[in-house]
């Protein structure tokens, strides 16, 4: 069975510079495999005008300030920068951070900041993601060292290349989202990491589709990294994570009905988190991308680590 992957994905919105630069930190010392953040220029949980720090601008200063963990968004809005940016920005970050930057890249979803900053959102979710189907081979070509020029299409280049090249012979691509008939393609020709949402039921079946749209392009599979995204709370009882969650959700202008619904929100003891995790292993994601929102709770972090990651390990062990 492939290893567990923890990440850490970190809130930008209603924080400091100290306590994302210092949760980053931690993350990377306690042995996360990879930190992200989102790439969102309005806040999406509360009141949009909450504080927010800008994707790429805050990996950049991650990749500067720490040594091992991978670095990625969580996932990049393809309709705020043209793909040959997006080569050259992530090529920068692989620099900086000594080999460890992760391409993550998506359709875009969330309308008001486009409307907020004059970004075109397209006619709907089916154009945006054609827009991605066009980026993302693009983005590919180049860091693979290749020179592309555009036909038909919304990208122009002209023998473009990407001089230097990533550190990395092989810079991953990380793709969100799940859709059957746009992105689930993209994902079997392109991704190295797919993330998605959802429950392990859900999920099993997205990844039959995508075993399915492998096999129509002659991908393996298995080398795509499945990797689910979630927002997990964990303490000594039930109760006190529960508690401990309200207080996060306060500091960002949110409230327990506010996310009664969501269930990305995972919630308890060690143990519950692992059997959680656990469920997921048993349909084939084996990567956690564990958002946490300011104020950066520590003590799961920390649990995750500590406790969480050896009981999904032992669980497992021959």
């Amino acid at each position: 069975m492939p290893s567990l992957e923890l990440g850490i994905a970190l809130w930008s919105q209603s924080a400091t510079w100290p306590e994302y630069l210092e949760a980053a930190r931690r993350a990377d010392r306690l042995g996360f495999d990879h930190i992200w953040t989102w790439d969102h220029l309005l806040a999406i949980f509360g009141d949009p005008y909450q504080p927010i720090f800008e994707g790429y601008a805050a990996l950049a200063a991650l990749a500067a300030t720490t040594e091992r963990a991978r670095l990625g968004l969580f996932v990049g809005a393809n309709t705020f920068r043209n793909p040959g940016l997006v080569a050259k920005t992530v090529t920068t970050i692989d620099h900086i951070s000594a080999g460890r930057a992760i391409l993550g890249i998506g359709g875009a979803w969330f309308e008001p900041e486009h409307r907020a900053y004059g970004f075109d959102f397209g006619s709907g979710h089916g154009e945006r993601l054609g827009w991605l189907g066009e980026a993302v081979p693009a983005i590919r070509a180049l860091l693979d060292g290749e020179e592309v020029t555009s036909g038909d299409g919304r990208y122009a280049f002209d023998r473009l290349r990407m001089v230097p090249g990533p550190v990395q012979s092989h810079l991953s691509i990380m793709v969100g989202g799940s859709g059957e008939k746009k992105t689930l393609p993209i994902v079997a020709r392109w991704a190295d990491i797919w993330n998605a949402f959802g429950s392990p039921q859900v999920l099993s079946h997205k990844d039959a589709v995508l075993r399915a749209r492998c096999e129509d392009v002659g991908r393996d599979p298995e080398s795509i990294v499945r990797s689910v995204g979630c927002k997990i709370t964990i303490r000594a009882t039930e109760a006190e994570a529960h508690r401990a969650l309200t207080g996060i959700l306060a500091r960002n202008g949110l409230t327990p009905s506010d996310i009664a619904d969501d269930d990305t929100f995972w919630t308890g003891t060690p143990e519950q988190i692992a059997e959680r995790l656990l469920e997921y292993r048993a349909v084939g994601f084996h990567a956690f991308l564990v958002e946490s929102p300011s104020p950066y709770d520590a003590e799961t972090m920390e649990s995750l680590i500590r406790d969480v990651k050896p009981m999904v390990e032992r669980e497992v062990s021959p």
